[in-house]
């Protein structure tokens, strides 16, 4: 048995499935069989689990011959509906065209025409308590892990399978594969989580321990439809502001994955799975395991060309036995951005970079600058906390490549109140001084080079998980501040990778509320309203200040 544990979180009753918004018409629970566009479809197979409870899938093959032996499985785990498809739900803002895909495409998953005509069969899965499937829904855990497991074996023992499944798909379609390869079902061969976190804490709910207030609600509104109860996950995490049972009852064993894995990552998703995308792929434990990082919006990159084609290459080697160029792989590849569309990609052998040289960058609050040397005197930056801001420059005199992961060393002092809540940007500025922008949350291209959070309180470090170069904070007990007294607090600015040239600036921001804000109608983007700011933040530099940005630079 992997090492999850288990807590009973706050539930609630399930919304009727019927009544879901901007879902096509709920089609009726029997089960139906047909062909359309070279496949044969199931729809509402009922996949008995080990307690009894049934849950429904619509399960895809290729039409004839093909289809009735041999065939490996991919399988597409999601809560938002089998029947609800990408041609119906994606923004035109994401990049998706729309040309890409058949009708019968999964929100987030592979599409069963163009995998269909290569060989496979896909099942897409609506989850315990999730739509018509029985029983009560469990977002993520234990109970939701050996669900899967038990689907996942369910269909490797049919007629027309070959014995062997894989599963694949974007963010809550990739985090279910953390959680149920550490139980290692025989059946599961390979994997692709594509984006998701895996820290819940970090980086669903709490940024640097500053409650996320956008996409959590909006995420929680997602799972509610149900015939019988559902995870309350907005209710829960407001009632488990520090790490405790709760979280940990989300923690995954990924040390205890060893099947292959391709992982793929990007820049763009500052805030919500980029972090958590890389530290899976770093704390797995399979021989055999690849990672790519972008710097483009995630659904288009999940739906394009060379990203199937490079799946497809992953896939048939691990379930067909295929002769590919997966070996060849490097362990790591990775794009270095300029700015938005324009990045270099390159093969690498680890992450973090190993000729990496972390290089403080000494702030100087009474220059607003950032130096390779360390100002000998005191200066103090204040800002208004509810509306102000204070930068910090460094312009480069000669190419510079900062890739990895930056830490951020500052002396705060606060006012008034009690605590203060940080928000941090890294961004880059032309030759020009004007802001140079990177894609951003999948729809977005005037994003930052990096994002870091950190309510203060919060800054107690975990010293069995911090690095040099990364903080990693308990979150486990709030030391509030004392006004007039100031603080060392060091924050972790989520990985990056870019590129400046002579004469370009590198900034730091610092302020009390959100640096980016933009989000669209119906957008899903991180927001962090609940703040505990009041009166001026103060920073300190220089002297026995020793506030740094300790920045990877990677040598030519």
């Amino acid at each position: 048995m992997a090492s999850f544990t288990t807590f009973q979180p706050i539930m609630r009753p399930g919304v009727d499935p019927a009544s879901a918004p901007n879902k096509p018409p709920l089609p009726p629970l029997g089960y139906d069989r047909r062909e359309e566009q070279d496949l044969v479809i199931e729809r509402n197979i009922g996949v008995p689990l080990r307690d009894g409870i049934t849950i429904y899938a619509d399960l895809y093959r290729p039409r004839g011959a093909a289809g009735e032996a041999d065939l490996p499985l991919l399988l597409a785990w999601g809560p938002y509906g089998k029947h609800g498809l990408t041609n119906q739900v994606f923004w035109p803002l994401s990049g998706v065209n729309p040309e890409w895909l058949s009708t019968l495409t999964p929100f987030e998953g592979p599409d069963p025409v163009w995998w269909g005509s290569r060989g496979y069969a896909v099942a897409v899965v609506d989850p315990r308590g999730a739509w018509q499937s029985e029983g009560d829904f469990h977002h993520n855990g234990l109970q939701e892990a050996e669900d899967c497991y038990d689907t996942i074996q369910w269909f490797a023992d049919q007629a027309w399978s070959n014995g062997k499944v894989g599963m694949t798909g974007v963010s809550y379609l990739a985090a279910i594969q953390y959680y149920v390869a550490p139980l290692k079902p025989p059946a599961l061969v390979a994997i692709n989580p594509w984006e998701a976190f895996s820290d819940w804490y970090r980086e669903f709910a709490y940024h640097g321990g500053i409650p996320e207030t956008g996409f959590i609600p909006r995420a929680s509104d997602n799972i509610r439809f149900s015939l019988g109860r559902t995870e309350d996950t907005w209710a829960n995490v407001q009632a488990h502001p520090l790490i405790d049972d709760y979280w940990r009852s989300k923690d995954i064993p990924l040390e205890e994955i060893d099947i292959p894995a391709y992982v793929v990552a990007s820049w763009s998703d500052q805030g919500l799975h980029l972090r958590g995308t890389i530290e899976a792929w770093r704390r797995m434990g399979s021989a055999e395991k690849w990672l790519d990082v972008h710097g483009q919006k995630k659904w288009a990159h999940y739906y394009m060309d060379q990203s199937r084609e490079r799946r497809l290459a992953f896939f048939d080697h691990y379930l067909k036995g295929k002769t590919t160029q997966v070996n060849q792989w490097p362990p790591v590849r990775i794009e270095v951005r300029d700015q938005a569309g324009s990045a270099t990609e390159r093969a690498e052998g680890n992450w973090p970079l190993e000729r990496t040289e972390y290089t403080p960058l000494w702030l100087d609050a009474g220059s607003g600058t950032l130096s390779r040397d360390k100002p000998s005197g005191e200066s103090k930056a204040r800002y208004e906390s509810e509306s102000g801001r204070a930068t910090f420059d460094i312009v480069f005199d000669e190419d510079t490549e900062i890739t990895g992961h930056m830490k951020l060393r500052l002396w705060v002092e606060i006012e008034e109140g009690e605590d203060a809540d940080l928000f941090v940007a890294a961004q880059k500025l032309d030759s020009d001084g004007q802001h140079t922008g990177f894609t951003f949350y999948a729809f977005y291209e005037n994003g930052p080079v990096a994002l870091g959070w950190l309510r203060a309180s919060h800054r107690q470090l975990d010293p069995q998980r911090s690095e040099d170069w990364r903080p990693v904070h308990t979150h486990t007990q709030e030391d509030l501040l004392t006004p007039g007294e100031a603080v060392p607090v060091d924050i972790e600015l989520w990985p990056s990778s870019t590129r400046f040239r002579a004469g370009e600036t590198l900034r730091i921001v610092v302020q009390g509320s959100d640096i980016y804000t933009d989000s669209k109608p119906n957008l899903p983007f991180a927001r962090h309203e609940n703040l505990r700011n009041s009166g001026h933040h103060v920073i300190h530099t220089g002297g026995r200040y020793d506030s740094h940005l300790l920045a990877p630079i990677i040598p030519e």
